[in-house]
């Protein structure tokens, strides 16, 4: 009974790592294309693995380039405003006064810092636009002329920097002077206030709105450990919408007062935030023109009466840029509240903060995001050495029982229930738990799931070197053993059917050799086929951790042989080792 359990429990791991590796190539293709994972066009070529870079137009540096080059293409001969901040570049539209061309100056497609900046915002007449605007609507419509889309503002200063502010006017020729002054921190946060004069003899009824239009649906990563898609605080609660949640021509509306709304992507954030004291009527629309869908996020503020010879202004704020934790949490201080909930750290929030948090202190004084894991492993290795003690103590004592128990079945061949009470008789009377080995693993269980979101969620985590061969700690180990680590001069990731199987690199293996060796201190089954069974485990761990990150599996190879030396130690003590 027992080993047909455990042949039946062998193949559905086969079954769930064979299921595994092709569902995990299709979602998480790497490396990543513009912007993330999550802003990859829909329907656009797969990237090769990263095991040996291509050369060809789907790489990732080219579709980078030759989307820079659309977006320039887009806005070639057209009046524009240009915005140079250290943390972006781009420009701003002066048809529309649209926030329509923008790129993350500090942040790379990919490893290489020759590759192209991140590209976020992206103009009408490219592939996927993306933008954001401004403006007033009337409170009866056609009453009086507003700035809309093809409008032609006037600007006053330039280029935008975060000491240099412009300003946008337009006249409607009907007695309203509208005045948009644009300014910008260092860091990814627009501040509008945007001003309307009546010089006119008749009061004018007018709301003010704010708009992100994404057209085309991103491919996003799928994982239920990641939530891209259209995201708000509003009303008092943190609301997220799927895409492929949102139904056409069926919107989501809210009422709050103050709050934010926009999209989140896997590392990058665009939101509207209006005045916090103001209350505001918003919504996630989706709509389909031409088989293309096109998502927004929009808002509405309280209408307003404007006698003659009098002026409005409202005030508010727009983010695009880079989801770091420490700004986010600053912004939230100065009043936007929970805007770093745009951060998925998920349910078990209260382990994967704290976990970023030490791994940020680590890395300040160590200087490396690698040598952060190892460093957090030890501090692991530490707050549960009293327990892991007692387990190992435990297990030492069960190797030490492994002849008595073969005796055991050998005395009683075919009565199973005999065999149990004798061994139980024997675990009783020298202390010993027969499932104290499991225990080291259980207690690491949540702490390696938490260090695996914050890898998989963090702007910090991306593209942070190791050492050697390690570039991006939140990415699978680009080497493989198909072609010797490199030595061989073709990319194992391009061979029919079994080309992620073979993408597995060095630090798996690693791995699975520190699983292989404690593996080996554990007591032994006595049934052979069991044993046999325990020895697959470590290779069906190497295959399965080599497309997880670098970071995770050199935090699981360091704890590993942590855990060795401890059980080493103290089954020498006892004699068992």
């Amino acid at each position: 009974m027992e080993q047909r359990n455990l042949l039946i429990a062998i193949v559905l791991s086969v079954g769930i790592l064979i299921g595994f590796q092709f569902v995990f190539q299709r979602l998480y293709p790497t490396p990543p294309h513009i912007g993330s994972e999550a802003t990859r066009p829909a329907g656009a070529a797969k990237t090769p693995s990263a095991a040996a870079p291509s050369q060809n137009a789907n790489a990732p540096g080219a579709v980078a380039a030759k989307a820079t080059e659309t977006v320039a293409q887009a806005i070639a001969g057209k009046p524009r405003i240009d915005i140079k901040t250290p943390s972006l570049r781009g420009s701003i539209a002066l048809i529309g006064a649209k926030f329509d061309d923008l790129t993350l100056a500090r942040y790379r497609e990919t490893v290489d810092p020759k590759s192209p900046a991140v590209l976020l915002l992206s103009p009408p007449g490219t592939e996927n636009p993306y933008f954001a605007e401004f403006g007033w609507v009337a409170a009866e419509p056609g009453a009086v002329k507003l700035p809309g889309p093809d409008t032609e503002w006037k600007a006053t200063g330039g280029p935008l920097t975060p000491s240099h502010p412009v300003t946008l006017t337009w006249d409607n020729g009907q007695g309203l002077v509208f005045t948009r002054t644009i300014s910008v921190d260092e860091n990814y946060m627009f501040s509008l206030r945007d001003e309307v004069r009546n010089t006119g003899s008749e009061p004018v009824k007018l709301l003010p709105y704010g708009l992100i239009t994404r057209v085309g649906t991103p491919q996003v990563a799928g994982y239920y450990i990641l939530f891209e898609g259209l995201i708000g605080y509003l009303d008092g609660s943190l609301h997220e919408v799927k895409y492929s949640s949102l139904n056409p021509g069926v919107p989501i509306d809210f009422t709050s007062t103050g709050g934010w709304l926009g999209f989140t992507d896997k590392y990058w954030l665009t939101s509207l935030i209006p005045a916090q004291d103001q209350p505001v009527r918003a919504r996630f629309t989706r709509t389909v023109e031409n088989g293309v869908d096109h998502y927004q996020t929009d808002y509405l503020g309280p209408q307003f009466t404007l006698q003659p010879n009098a002026s409005h202004a409202v005030e508010t704020r727009f983010f695009a840029g880079a989801k770091q934790l420490d700004l986010l949490e600053a912004y939230s201080a100065s009043g936007i509240p929970l805007f770093e909930y745009s951060i998925d750290f998920g349910w078990f929030w209260f382990l994967t903060k704290p976990i970023f948090r030490l791994l940020l202190v680590f890395e300040h004084f160590l200087g490396n995001f690698g040598l952060a894991i190892l460093a957090f492993t030890l501090c692991v290795k530490l707050l549960f050495f009293p327990l892991a003690n007692k387990s190992y103590q435990a297990m030492s004592k069960m190797k030490l029982l492994q002849p008595e128990i073969q005796k055991i079945r050998e005395r009683f061949p075919d009565d199973r229930a005999r065999q149990q009470q004798e061994m139980m008789a024997i675990y009783k009377r020298v202390g010993a738990n027969p499932l104290a080995g499991c225990l080291p693993i259980v207690i690491q269980i949540p702490v390696f799931f938490s260090l695996y979101k914050v890898l998989f969620v963090t702007i910090e985590m991306r593209q942070a070197p190791f050492y050697g061969w390690i570039h991006d700690l939140s990415a699978p180990d680009p080497t493989s053993f198909a072609n010797l680590f490199g030595l061989l001069p073709y990319n194992p990731a391009v061979v029919p059917l079994i080309g992620p199987f073979l993408m597995v690199g060095a630090w798996p293996i690693i791995m699975g050799v520190t699983m292989f060796l404690q593996q080996k201190l554990n007591p032994q089954p006595v049934d052979p086929v069991q044993a046999r069974m325990f020895m697959v485990l470590p290779v069906v761990f190497t295959f399965m951790l080599a497309h997880f990150p670098a970071g995770l599996v050199i935090y699981w190879a360091w704890n590993n042989t942590l855990s060795i030396a401890q059980q080493w130690l103290i089954m020498r003590r006892a004699g068992a080792a």
